[in-house]
């Protein structure tokens, strides 16, 4: 009877010991285990009961000259986010749309600020395999067309000199629930298409997209092309910019692509990217619609200089960039960066510039900067 007590208070001591090196091995404390909860997966398609938190810190804020505006300024730091590329975001009701490609899918985050956008959004397409579409998705963007949701997107199937444009229907009105393939959109021509976007002009949709002329690589133009709806073009291709500056011609092959509408006081311009995505001199070219019809080439007249080009030690290769308005009204733009020299297209950021309008209604971007005033809602 006593060797048997002695057996238990012995395999008791043990048990104690190893509870002791557990906790002390993990560095926590039963209750800082149990407090800690899963982070939601982004192969969940379902939408969440409720927006994602932002983090809310305490910032020094400054006033703006009208005393009676309902907001003020904060400094925001550049790059907002890192390891991000092709930034498109689309205001919808308030709230800011980011979307964005994630491995071989595409997801859509949900922000209540320009500031706050980080890729922690919910999957909203995911390719099955061995289709034309099934690989290197490009680019995403989404649009908000006759009361639908769209996302147009470069895709391949594997093959990089096999990339066509597609497009998805949304299933609901949430901009966050699963896409459906619609298929592929294109001219008659069937070339090799990327960076898709849509533009709205008078009541008409047109496609843009950054393309090749024939069958090979050499250099990448870009293209229009008028639209009976969002998933069909009806018309041939027509260029309306092709590589010609030497700024447009750094690294080989000679490239314009990532076309983006900006439209202000009744203008209609297009920011694209010019020059190799990988190199520290890709910058950002504009045309402006200074005739009556977008499908004739002459009626856009291009900038012989880059409007919006690197920083030395603040950023490299600034370029393909999207639009929004912030609290106050004013215009943003959202680009990718690198903060260090040489990185390529694993060294991008997202970065965010304010965007300024001369007299004559022309759009300014000035210059990437490291920290800027950015307006949020008072209190």
């Amino acid at each position: 009877m006593k060797q048997t007590l002695r057996l238990i208070v012995l395999l008791a001591s043990l048990l104690l010991i190893s509870c002791l090196f557990l906790a002390c091995d993990s560095g926590k404390t039963p209750d800082e285990t149990t407090s800690e909860t899963a982070a939601p997966t982004e192969a969940s398609t379902a939408e969440p009961t409720e927006p994602p938190t932002e983090a809310v810190t305490e910032q020094e804020t400054f006033l703006p000259d009208d005393p009676n505006a309902d907001y003020v300024y904060i400094k925001v730091q550049n790059a907002i986010h890192e390891g991000g590329c092709d930034p498109w975001v689309y205001l919808h009701e308030g709230s800011y749309y980011y979307c964005y490609s994630r491995g071989r899918g595409i997801s859509v985050a949900k922000m209540s600020s320009l500031h706050t956008l980080v890729p922690k959004g919910t999957a909203v397409f995911d390719p099955p395999k061995w289709t034309e579409y099934s690989e290197e998705l490009w680019a995403p963007e989404l649009h908000y067309l006759n009361g639908e949701w769209y996302i147009y997107v470069a895709a391949s199937d594997g093959y990089s000199s096999n990339h066509r444009m597609f497009v998805l229907k949304g299933t609901s009105d949430n901009p966050r629930a699963p896409y459906e393939m619609v298929g592929q959109i294109t001219d008659p021509s069937n070339k090799w298409a990327i960076d898709g976007t849509v533009m709205e002009l008078n009541g008409e949709l047109y496609f843009l997209w950054s393309g090749w002329e024939g069958d090979k690589d050499g250099r990448q133009n870009l293209y229009i092309a008028h639209m009976s709806d969002p998933c069909t073009i009806d018309s041939q291709r027509v260029m309306i910019s092709t590589p010609e500056h030497n700024w447009e011609t750094v690294e080989w092959p000679d490239v314009n692509e990532g076309p983006t509408v900006l439209q202000h006081g009744g203008k209609t311009f297009v920011v694209y990217s010019a020059s190799g995505s990988w190199g520290d001199y890709y910058c950002l070219g504009m045309l402006t619609l200074t005739g009556e019809d977008p499908m004739d080439p002459s009626s856009w007249t291009k900038e012989s200089r880059p409007v919006f080009t690197r920083r030395t030690d603040v950023c490299y290769g600034p370029g393909h960039c999207s639009f929004s308005t912030a609290v106050d009204g004013s215009v943003w733009m959202i680009y990718h960066g690198n903060q260090v020299s040489d990185t390529g297209w694993e060294g991008r950021s997202v970065w965010i510039s304010p965007v300024t309008f001369d007299e004559d209604g022309k759009p300014h971007f000035g210059r990437p900067e490291p920290e800027v005033l950015f307006p949020i809602p008072k209190g």
